[in-house]
């Protein structure tokens, strides 16, 4: 086999694997703390849910240009070696874990950071690597079929942690530790350093520390939002929050005037003076707002609304809804190698657009779904999504990292990595944000017309409307049913519960009641964020069309 497919087949395990461990605890949650005897959706285990949640994804945006320039100057393949060992030993400790309640919760989510560590050294290289092993000729297949895998793992992270959650919740992350010591074995005999080390060059260790605190605090400030303060659904105005973000931006804001100073910066800011390379991470940065955190509402439109209502239990909506995203997978798969091969011989700027309008169209035609679609429908919008994404990710990738110096491709592809996992972070807590508003709105009115409409007393239809719709809404994406859910947290009214017409009480607690209520709320909320995402796509796809015309750094 020749050198280069072995470098592509070897980075496509690690992207896969860790991709898969980024959406397996989606669908596994419910069965983990179940594990540990923890309730997620109480109050007090609030935080841990948020934080096994987003961890992993904080810590990979924290570390990923470091590491980058780390791999400069000691060695890519030297440092993707030892994401393998981290993110194996992360997958270990997190199997093993002992204990019960909030102390094996704090454990977990420990281990995963371990675990996104190793992941961090995987994503920040692996497509130095593959930009080093391939000819500019093909470096937009090579990757294009890099960034399939990728995909593939998110969708086979939802299925595999269903499956295996049901056996046993230690599986979810047993199952990493084969592919982590086949990747282990096989990077040590196969792979072999091409690109030559800056191993005179010095670590910046004053915008290291700058950059890390700063991403940490602000992607910290944006998680801790997602939580209820006092009588309002959010966070944004918890004092905490918003000195979070302050102390982040300060830091960052901070950041380009440290690496003016040193004499070997972690991040070269001359790059940026590339268009190619400005334009393409712009784009990259855009695109993950506005794709990232809408895919996370449609699952939970699948899983709160669509499912229940064609007879699917809320315990099995998690699997089948990464089931019936599926088009989305395809759509990317069939177009992903194309266009990278494609954006080899014509450049990326047509093709990047292209994708962008794509996805904005997709986005503009979902508008027109009712809460109960016929999913034929759906399923071509989301494929249509897809296709846009994929026509988009791989010449982008490739514009990005043909326009930097060899020796600078680590740092490059770690800045392109951050600017996604920042993108996929704020896009979380943006689009569940503007759907809390929704509910805000309209929830409560709808859950007390509901209650007292179904012979509940106007106390208690009048405490239970009046509970976080956070709590709601989390309920649907774990799997819970949402009304079993929130009447379960006032057990001083289960004397009240036995006295309501069982028909009434049943229709309350019934699959179908929860999301026909909710519906309304939840549609006008998604048109509000396809709106928007529509016109973040919109300026994506501008972004993408700035980047100029086919353009090679000539140390490539």
């Amino acid at each position: 086999m020749e050198y280069k497919w072995t470098v592509l087949s070897n980075t496509t395990l690690g992207i896969l694997i860790g991709m898969m461990n980024s959406t397996v605890l989606l669908i596994a949650l419910p069965a983990i703390f179940r594990g540990i005897d923890i309730n997620p959706l109480s109050p007090s285990s609030f935080d841990y849910l948020l934080w096994l949640l987003m961890g992993y994804g904080v810590t990979t945006s924290a570390l990923v240009v470091s590491i980058g320039r780390l791999s400069d100057i000691y060695g890519r393949v030297k440092l993707y070696r030892l994401g393998f060992i981290i993110f194996t030993l992360g997958s270990v400790l997190l199997s093993i874990t002992f204990g019960k309640g909030n102390f094996a919760a704090s454990e977990l989510i420990a281990f995963r950071v371990i675990q996104a560590v190793g992941g961090s050294l995987l994503m920040a290289n692996s497509v130095a690597l593959i930009t080093d092993a391939f000819p500019i000729t093909e470096r937009g297949k090579a990757l294009g079929l890099n960034q399939i895998s990728g995909l593939l793992g998110s969708i086979l992270g939802l299925i595999v942690g269903g499956i295996l959650a049901t056996i046993n919740w230690r599986l979810v992350f047993i199952i990493s530790v084969p592919f982590g010591l086949a990747g282990i074995i096989w990077s040590y005999k196969s792979l072999r350093e091409i690109s030559l080390p800056n191993k005179n060059e010095k670590i910046d260790i004053y915008g290291n520390i700058d950059f890390i605190l700063g991403i940490v605090l602000l992607l910290a400030g944006i998680t801790y939002a997602l939580e209820p303060y006092k009588n309002m659904p959010l966070g944004w105005y918890n004092p905490k929050v918003i000195g979070l973000m302050v102390s982040g931006f300060a830091l960052l804001a901070a950041f380009p005037f440290i690496e003016m100073k040193v004499k070997y910066p972690m991040f070269r800011l001359e790059l940026f003076k590339s268009r190619q390379f400005s334009a393409g991470i712009f784009a990259a940065l855009l695109s993950g707002i506005a794709y990232g955190g809408l895919m996370i509402v449609l699952i939970v439109m699948l899983q709160g609304i669509w499912l229940p209502l064609h007879d699917y239990s809320f315990s099995v909506t998690p699997l089948w809804a990464g089931i019936y995203m599926i088009p989305l997978m395809i759509g990317f798969v069939l177009f992903g190698p194309i266009s990278g091969t494609l954006s080899d011989k014509y450049g990326a700027r047509g093709l990047a657009t292209a994708g962008m309008l794509v996805v904005m169209i997709s986005f503009i035609l979902m508008m027109k779904l009712n809460y109960d679609f016929p999913y034929a429908e759906f399923a071509f919008f989301i494929f249509l999504a897809g296709a846009g994404n994929g026509l988009f990710v791989s010449p982008n990738t490739a514009s990005i990292m043909n326009s930097v110096p060899a020796n600078h491709r680590g740092v490059a592809s770690g800045m392109r990595s951050v600017m996604t996992n920042i993108a996929n972070t704020v896009s979380i807590a943006m689009y569940f944000s503007l759907l809390l508003s929704a509910f805000e709105q309209k929830l409560p009115a709808a859950l007390y017309n509901g209650l007292i409409s179904a012979g509940f007393p106007s106390n208690i239809a009048d405490l239970v409307s009046k509970m976080p719709p956070t709590a709601a809404l989390f309920a649907a994406f774990l799997g819970y049913n949402p009304m079993q859910s929130l009447l379960s947290s006032f057990p001083q009214l289960y004397s009240e519960l036995s006295n309501i017409d069982p028909s009434g009480l049943s229709s309350v607690l019934s699959n179908t009641w929860f999301p026909r209520v909710i519906a309304p709320a939840f549609m006008y909320a998604l048109r509000s964020v396809l709106i928007i995402s529509s016109i973040i796509v919109l300026v994506a796809a501008i972004a993408s069309l700035l980047r100029g015309k086919h353009n090679i750094n000539n140390n490539n």
